[in-house]
């Protein structure tokens, strides 16, 4: 059971690779932001005292999302998870949140 977990963890962390802009597809995208509902809520739509993300200008969300992996923005635990992410990423998901308001 341990060994399945493990890969099932291996699986999905694997899609979850820096991948090319030219297969940054909508689903793609989808996925990634699914990753953030845990805690900013579906669509980004928090219902408690962590932010939301939706309707979030692109812009802003880029450049937060680059200071938690690069150490300039403090926090407990979005420089762990903003540390997988490219910066084309950043852009695909700044413009995902953006839309959904």
């Amino acid at each position: 059971m341990k060994i399945l977990a493990a890969l099932a963890l291996l699986f999905a962390s694997s899609l979850c690779a820096a991948a090319p802009d030219s297969l940054m597809t909508n689903s793609r995208v989808r996925f990634m932001a699914a990753n953030c509902a845990y805690c900013h809520g579906p669509d980004g739509k928090s219902r408690g005292a962590i932010p939301s993300l939706a309707g979030m200008d692109k812009h802003y969300f880029v450049e937060k999302m680059k200071g938690f992996r690069d150490g300039t923005r403090p926090s407990t635990i979005m420089s762990s998870h903003a540390s997988g992410y490219t910066d084309a990423e950043f852009v695909a998901l700044g413009n995902w949140f953006a839309n959904h308001k």
